[in-house]
């Protein structure tokens, strides 16, 4: 199998690889799951019933971070739109984008105990990040002008440091938060990466400076290009081809090398709208794959498609480095492919698009069903989080 840095950041990589190991499992070839496809039927089943619960006419969004910054039925786009309404389209792109991809970077697993308040409303998990990401935004704290703080540059990251994201995240002694210095750590390597890449980000190096990069229709993989090239490189990893740290990819015994990319993904997901702002029509999302997360693939076990072959799958913690990991990350975007088209015959919407079966959909069926079996909503399989990876 090809192992080029270039071909490893790809979704036909994604998509080889994970299949490959999908391959494995239906040949009970694996060594910590097996695949059963007599319950898919029934995974579908309980994705479309939560589809047509939150979507009755069936006018899914996409699943991106935006979806997260309307919890409690509070527009928070509106009110930075607002503030943004003397500027060009252009201008406001940039800010969207400003805002969405530390937004997407600070979204790795809170854990159970933590919680933002907002207005007297707490939010926890995805949503409480979304909502305390946002905030931060609107108060400047990515700027380094203070005459622009509707902004994240290279400055205002880099400057990032655990007392200040600790505060403005509202962590404490009776509300701590998973992988705090993770999360500190890759805003800071935002901020370099920023100006590493100045042909990307600008001379005065900008996340929303990436807009520049996108005309017209563009393809959902070649926007994923862009993210890893220019990103790609703060994501923490293991392995390194060509002299190049390939972020979210990961050695399988069997199969060899298997990219995931998943925060990479999901941010091109999630720039699908502030893109639009500026006019850029994104297309051919399908290419991209379902997300390798906790949610999808929990819904995934949890159902049954994926079992463990061992006690030691659920008996212990794992890091995202672990062949169990990575097994289980691997059948789950395989699989979604297989539920995604399941899921359009009970739907009966043949062309609705993976991106918006994921926001429909598999995310919020896996937390459902999560939180009918466990306390908390925790995942069937655990994972230690450094705030980085989940």
């Amino acid at each position: 199998m090809a192992e080029s840095a270039a071909y490893l950041r790809t979704p036909a990589a994604i998509r080889e690889r994970c299949n490959a190991v999908l391959a494995l499992g239906l040949d009970d070839r694996l060594e910590h799951f097996a695949v059963d496809l007599s319950a898919l039927e029934k995974v579908a089943a309980r994705v479309a019933e939560v589809t047509r619960q939150a979507y009755p006419d069936l006018q899914v969004p996409i699943h991106g971070r935006f979806r997260h910054f309307e919890v409690g039925a509070v527009d928070r786009i509106a009110l930075l739109r607002r503030r943004l309404e003397d500027r060009p389209p252009v201008e406001r792109a940039r800010a969207l984008i400003d805002l969405v991809v530390p937004s997407v970077l600070l979204d790795a697993g809170a854990g159970a105990a933590w919680r933002y308040e907002e207005d007297g409303v707490a939010y926890s998990r995805s949503e409480g990040l979304a909502v305390a990401s946002f905030r931060m935004f609107m108060d400047g704290a990515f700027s380094a002008r203070h005459d622009d703080p509707l902004r994240a540059d290279a400055e205002g990251l880099a400057r990032m440091d655990v007392e200040s994201l600790a505060r403005a995240f509202q962590i404490g002694k009776d509300n701590p938060l998973v992988g705090l210095e993770g999360r500190v750590g890759l805003l800071r390597a935002l901020g370099q990466a920023l100006v590493a890449r100045r042909d990307l980000f600008g001379e005065d190096p900008r996340i929303g400076g990436l807009v520049e990069h996108f005309h017209g229709r563009t393809r959902a993989a070649d926007v994923l290009a862009k993210v890893l090239d220019g990103l790609g490189s703060i994501w923490p990893g293991r392995v390194e081809v060509e002299g190049q740290n390939l972020g979210d990819v990961w050695p399988h015994p069997l199969v060899g090398l298997v990219p995931f990319h998943k925060l990479s993904q999901w941010l091109t997901y999630s720039l699908v709208e502030p893109l639009a702002e500026a006019g850029v029509e994104v297309v051919e999302l399908d290419e991209l794959t379902g997300l390798p997360e906790y949610r999808n693939g929990g819904l995934l076990f949890d159902l049954g498609l994926i079992t463990a072959k061992h006690a030691g799958v659920t008996g212990k913690r794992h890091r995202p480095s672990d062949p169990i990991v990575v097994e289980w990350r691997a059948l789950t975007v395989a699989l979604l492919d297989r539920v995604a088209d399941a899921v359009r015959a009970q739907l009966g919407k043949q062309d609705l698009p993976l991106a918006n079966i994921l926001q429909g959909g598999t995310w919020s069926a896996g937390r459902k069903v999560a939180a009918e079996r466990r306390p908390g909503g925790a995942p069937p399989i655990e994972i230690e989080s450094d705030g980085t990876v989940f």
